[in-house]
C-alpha cells in the first residue's frame, strides 16, 4: 500500500502546487487550469503515485461502496438466472474499474425499504435498484430516494417520476421485432405469453406486440394472451392453454427464454413436433436460448451493458466527472437473434 501522506508532498513539491492542488486533480474535483492540472498528472506518472482510494474516501466522509439492492424472494435464486448475473457482472466489472466496493442488500418488496438510510450510515455512496415493481411499496421506496436528490439509478423499471434515473432496454421495440418477425414468416395467429404485469417490462412488451400486429392488419384476439411470472414452471404450466388453443395458433411469443423453455418442454410432453405445430420467438437471449431443442429465435437484451452503464454513470458523478444532480436516462437498442424455433 502507498504512503499517501509523503508521496502527495512528493508530487506537490516537484509539481510547484499544495498538497490540496494534488487531491483536487487526482479526485477529478473542482475547476482547474489545465496547465496545472497537466504538470500534477505528469509528476504524479513519474512518481508511479496513485491515490489511496480507500484513505481518500474515509477523509471525505465516504464509503467507498456502490450498493446494489435487489428484491428477497424466498425460493428464488437470484444469483442463477441470467437476467440478474448479467446485470451484476456488468456493474461488477464497472466498480472494479474504477476502484470501488461493492455492497449488496436485499430488500422485501412487501415492505418500504429505507433506501436514504444507506447513505446517512456511510454504507454506500450511491446504489442500484434491481427488480423493482409497480408494488405501492417498491414506488413509495423509490420517491422517497428521488426525493432527497441522492446519487442512484434504477434498471429495467420505468417510474412515473421525473426525478429517477433509468437504464433500461427498449422492450417496447424489441418485441415488435420479434412479432414481425413472426408476421413475415406468414404467421397470423399470434399468440402471447407475457410476464408478470407488475413490471414495466411487461406492459412495454405487450405495446410491441400489439403495435406489429396493428401495423400488419392483425386483429387483437385477447384469447389468445397467456399469462406467466417469468419462470420456466409458469411457462410449463401455459403449455396446457396453449395446447387447447393449437388449431387457432400459429406462433407465440414468450416474454423471456425460461418460459419459452417451460413453454417448449410442456408441449413436447404432449407430442407437438416443433416448429412444425408452431412456431416459437422467445426474449432475453440468454445462455440457454441456443441449447433447447429447437434453438430459440430470441430476442438479445444488453443487460451486462445495462448494469455496466449505470454503475459507470453514477460512479462519474461521485468523482466529480458529472454533475451529481444529473438525471440518468439512458435506453439501450435490443437485437432479434434467428435461430430454428421460429421455422425455416
Amino acid at each position: 500500500m502507498f504512503n499517501s501522506l509523503t508521496n502527495r508532498k512528493e508530487v506537490a513539491k516537484l509539481a510547484g502546487v499544495s498538497e490540496a492542488t494534488v487531491s483536487r486533480v487526482l479526485n477529478g474535483v473542482g475547476p482547474m487550469k489545465e496547465s496545472t492540472r497537466n504538470r500534477v498528472l505528469e509528476v504524479a506518472a513519474q512518481l508511479n503515485y496513485k491515490l489511496n482510494a480507500i484513505a481518500s474516501n474515509f477523509a471525505r466522509g465516504k464509503s467507498g461502496n456502490l450498493g446494489v439492492v435487489l428484491p428477497h424472494v424466498p425460493k428464488v435464486h437470484l444469483f442463477s438466472t441470467y437476467y440478474f448475473s448479467e446485470l451484476l457482472s456488468g456493474i461488477g466489472e464497472a466498480v472494479r474499474s474504477k476502484g470501488f466496493g461493492l455492497l449488496l442488500l436485499f430488500r422485501d418488496p412487501a415492505s418500504v425499504y429505507d433506501y436514504v438510510s444507506l447513505y446517512r450510515t456511510q454504507r454506500v455512496d450511491a446504489c442500484i435498484v434491481l427488480g423493482a415493481s409497480a408494488f405501492h411499496t417498491e414506488q413509495e421506496g423509490i420517491s422517497r430516494l428521488a426525493e432527497e436528490r441522492l446519487p442512484f439509478c434504477v434498471i429495467d423499471q420505468q417510474f412515473n417520476n421525473p426525478l429517477v434515473s433509468i437504464v433500461a432496454a427498449d422492450h417496447e421495440q424489441g418485441s415488435y421485432e420479434a412479432v414481425k418477425h413472426l408476421i413475415d414468416k406468414g404467421c397470423r395467429r399470434i399468440g402471447f405469453l407475457n410476464g408478470s404485469p407488475q413490471y414495466s417490462n411487461s406492459s412495454d412488451r405487450m405495446l410491441g406486440y400489439r403495435k406489429a400486429l396493428q401495423d400488419a392488419s392483425i386483429d387483437y384476439d385477447k384469447t389468445i394472451i397467456y399469462e406467466g411470472n417469468y419462470s420456466r414452471t409458469s411457462g410449463n404450466q401455459a403449455a396446457d392453454r396453449v395446447y387447447a388453443d393449437l388449431d387457432k395458433l400459429d406462433a407465440v411469443f414468450v416474454s423471456n427464454d425460461r418460459m419459452a423453455i417451460g413453454l417448449i418442454q410442456g408441449l413436447r410432453a404432449k407430442g407437438c413436433q416443433l416448429p412444425r405445430d408452431l412456431r416459437i420467438v422467445a426474449y432475453d437471449d440468454s445462455d440457454a436460448a441456443s441449447l433447447t431443442e429447437p434453438p430459440l429465435t430470441t430476442v438479445k437484451v444488453p443487460f451486462y451493458e445495462m448494469g455496466q452503464l449505470a454503475a459507470e454513470k453514477l460512479l462519474n458523478q461521485l468523482v466529480g466527472k458529472d454533475d451529481t444532480s444529473f438525471i440518468i436516462q439512458e435506453k439501450l437498442q435490443t437485437e432479434l437473434k434467428v435461430r430454428q424455433s421460429s421455422g425455416s
